[in-house]
């Protein structure tokens, strides 16, 4: 006779629901498991903490609430949460740790669209593609090339962080004839070899690279880490792209620095405040370019995330150990 199916619930926001999970994976996690209600998000489980009661499996993503004392104690049988997110942050807590349960995000998964937005912007900007796009819709005339190009060969890259996004981001820059430099204090000189990376200082990133990519989680340490300094001591032509949070860059020191240097660029997918206040000069700046916080899972790209987590969960209901399980001293590094 088989053994009865652990109960499970999706706790997650509708729309990130039908993207991470959808009819089809929804399906296969049935199969794994006996799912004892419709999906939640955090608030509406707020209001029916009684469904936890046997819960042992939750299959959660944007949308769910922070795992506290009063959640936990509603939960008395929850062994593992898979999250098709990012960071945790948000949603553990000090007894949730204390309670052992494990928990996997799809982190890794959704480092996945943000390197190869990265690595597009890069390309992009190696070319000057923002300077002339912007300047022929602005002016409504061919602009023909003036200066230096760095192109895409023997030109200098620069990475900050080396986590699961500068990670894969710099494994996908060894397709092309680029110098890649890192900043990431981290990082150990045999993690760097092997990724073909040379560590320099936060310093020298920024006055060797044609291109300067943020990629540091958001961490007490590097709130307004990135300096009107450094912007002033990039390269003539350069580029800086973040994809990481708006909080780690000085951006009036930017700004002021880009008013100066027009011959910079900052394509900026995030920003502090998100989205920047109506008067932001980084609406007007002719050498700014701004997008909407879509570097990360878009869409169809979250169904990438439910995939791995059913694969996860497998991983689990046979009693193997996984090396997607978070940690509590990994927290210092998610963003």
């Amino acid at each position: 006779m088989n053994s009865p199916k652990p109960r499970g619930l999706f706790v997650l926001d509708d729309w990130a629901y039908e993207q991470i999970y959808g009819q089809e994976l929804d399906a296969a996690v049935r199969q794994r498991l006996e799912i004892v209600a419709p999906p939640l998000n955090g608030a509406a489980l707020l209001k029916n903490l009684h469904l936890l009661q046997d819960v042992e499996v939750i299959m959660g993503g944007w949308g769910m609430r922070v795992m506290d004392e009063t959640f936990l104690e509603a939960a008395p049988k929850l062994r593992a949460v898979f999250l098709g997110a990012g960071s945790v942050k948000a949603v553990v807590s000090e007894p949730f740790w204390r309670r052992g349960i494990e928990i996997v995000s799809a982190y890794s998964m959704n480092a996945i669209p943000v390197a190869e937005f990265t690595v597009a912007a890069i390309i992009f900007s190696l070319k000057h593609v923002w300077k002339y796009a912007l300047g022929m819709q602005r002016e409504k005339r061919y602009l023909p090339k003036t200066g230096t190009m760095p192109g895409a060969y023997r030109t200098t890259v620069g990475l900050i962080s080396l986590g699961a996004i500068g990670r894969r981001t710099a494994d996908m820059l060894k397709s092309y004839d680029l110098h890649v430099i890192a900043y990431d204090p981290q990082c150990s000189a045999a993690q760097a070899a092997e990724l073909g990376v040379e560590l320099v200082s936060l310093d020298d990133v920024f006055k060797r690279s044609h291109v300067v990519s943020l990629h540091a989680p958001w961490l007490p340490e590097t709130e307004r880490m990135i300096t009107g300094a450094h912007f002033a001591a990039m390269r003539t032509g350069a580029t800086f792209i973040n994809t990481a949070r708006g909080i780690i860059v000085r951006e009036q020191e930017m700004i002021e620095v880009l008013r100066v240097r027009p011959d910079l660029t900052a394509l900026l997918d995030v920003t502090k405040p998100e989205p920047p206040p109506p008067d932001s000069p980084l609406f007007t700046l002719p050498n700014v370019v701004l997008t909407p916080h879509i570097a990360g899972a878009m869409d169809e790209e979250c169904r990438r995330l439910g995939h791995f987590l059913v694969e996860e969960l497998d991983c689990f209901l046979a009693g193997n150990n996984s090396k997607w399980r978070l940690r509590r001293e990994q927290m210092a590094w998610m963003a």
